[in-house]
């Protein structure tokens, strides 16, 4: 393991030790999926090359998908594409009549993040980025401001809210020219869909519309061709925690919503849309129930009906569906091994422990709660860091009479869907 920052490694044993997934450092700690991950690499080569993907990334609750998405969004912005990602859940939703798309589309662009802002807030530097190379080029070429705007953003005029995008971001230079900082910050806030209203938009910018709850895809395609049009490669979106859909207790409700998903997956695939990419992730019960997942809306099951040659241990990554396993203890034994190389810095002669003591604490955890602790290992990863802090921060302890007092609690399914983040420490 290369040498660790002591930042990133302080910030990765936080989160850990909270249960959540850590937000940076992400390759000190993976371990296994590289056909998975191979799989999503060519998904945003994809992107990059104008093309578009789709994926949902289907495991149960503790099979790694949060900690996977969040390592596809790393590879994304290495690739120089912009990366939005949101949660889903009861106020933010694909399809609504009352705000609940339009939250959704709002949280995701509030998490932009590109390369050099990763921890995300990027929408304001993205816009600031088009709109000084537009100034800078019509400097040189001796030409109005506005008409550089309007030739860059030519492409997107004959795209479903175009026009007002255009706009918009015209209004922001302006803002930009004059110094009108409020003027700017309206810009920003029609382009986080933060306007509630149009009449409240009207009052601050030239437009007649907003982002609103039936414009969120296609804004998406929108902000997918001007962060191209910005110099990026494309845009790759994020959506986790799809099962609020299949929580939703309206038949028509989950049916408009996967009408939504039916209109993203047919335009995906047959290369309707440019430099867009989209990740779900949800679990088995999302996609398979026939009463309530996505398999009881037809079209999305014949779409996605997995391959059915790829039986007996065969795979196939080519469809649009991506199902994670669980957890392997081989695949602990290396997560547990890679935290403590963390814990020291990446440097290998400095663990806390012997190897001995790694695989002593996984028959612990296997005596205490069963197999869970590897299917479902929140609370044993949690129980790990916080064994090594105790050992870290009273030197001399012997760790075979510290383990004995680790307690170890098993998982419960209820609690695993209410929170989803440590049990993702596989991809």
């Amino acid at each position: 393991m290369n040498a660790i920052r002591r930042r990133d490694r302080d910030l990765i044993v936080q989160a850990l030790s909270a249960g959540v997934v850590p937000r940076v450092g992400l390759r000190h700690i993976q371990v296994g999926r590289s056909r998975e991950v191979e799989a999503l690499v060519r998904d945003v080569d994809r992107i990059v090359d104008a093309g578009s993907a789709v994926r949902f990334v289907i495991g149960e609750y503790g099979a790694g998908k949060t900690f996977f998405l969040n390592l596809v969004r790393l590879i994304a912005l290495e690739r120089k594409l912009v990366t939005i990602h949101a949660d889903l859940a009861p106020d933010r939703r694909l399809h609504a009549t009352a705000g609940q798309a339009r939250g959704l589309y709002a949280e995701a662009v509030r998490n932009m993040a590109t390369r050099t802002k990763p921890e995300g807030g990027a929408l304001p530097s993205l816009v600031e980025r088009f709109v000084t190379d537009c100034v800078r080029e019509a400097e040189d070429a001796g030409l109005p401001v506005e008409r550089v705007i309007d030739r860059r953003l030519a492409p997107l005029l004959d795209m479903i809210g175009g026009h007002d995008f255009a706009t918009v971001l015209k209004a922001y230079w302006r803002g930009h020219e004059d110094g009108d900082d409020a003027l700017k910050a309206a810009a920003l806030r029609w382009l986080r869909a933060e306007f509630p209203t149009k009449t409240e938009a009207r009052q601050s910018l030239p437009v007649r519309s907003i982002i609103d709850d039936a414009d969120v895809y296609d804004s998406l395609k929108l902000l997918a061709g001007f962060v191209r049009i910005a110099g990026y490669g494309g845009l790759l979106v994020v959506f986790d925690e799809m099962v609020n859909l299949y929580k939703l207790q309206s038949a028509q409700a989950r049916n408009q919503n996967y009408e939504q998903i039916l209109r993203i997956v047919n335009d995906a695939l047959q290369g309707n849309v440019e430099g867009l990419g989209l990740v779900f992730g949800g679990t088995p019960d999302f996609l398979l129930d026939s009463r309530r997942g996505l398999y009881s809306y037809q079209a999305l099951q014949s779409r996605l009906a997995e391959n059915s040659f790829a039986v007996d241990g065969r795979i196939d990554m080519s469809g649009p569906v991506l199902r994670l396993q669980s957890l392997s203890p081989e695949d602990l034994l290396i997560l547990l091994s890679n935290i403590r190389s963390v814990f020291a810095l990446g440097d290998a002669s400095a663990g806390l422990v012997p190897d001995e003591a790694l695989t002593a604490f996984m028959e612990h955890c296997d005596r205490r709660i069963g197999e869970a602790y590897f299917r479902t290992p929140r609370n044993t990863i949690k129980a790990f860091v916080q064994f090594l802090s105790v050992l870290e921060q009273n030197p001399g302890t012997d760790w075979r009479e510290l383990l004995g007092g680790v307690a170890l609690e098993p998982e419960d399914a209820d609690e695993a869907e209410a929170d989803d983040e440590l049990v993702d420490l596989r991809i």
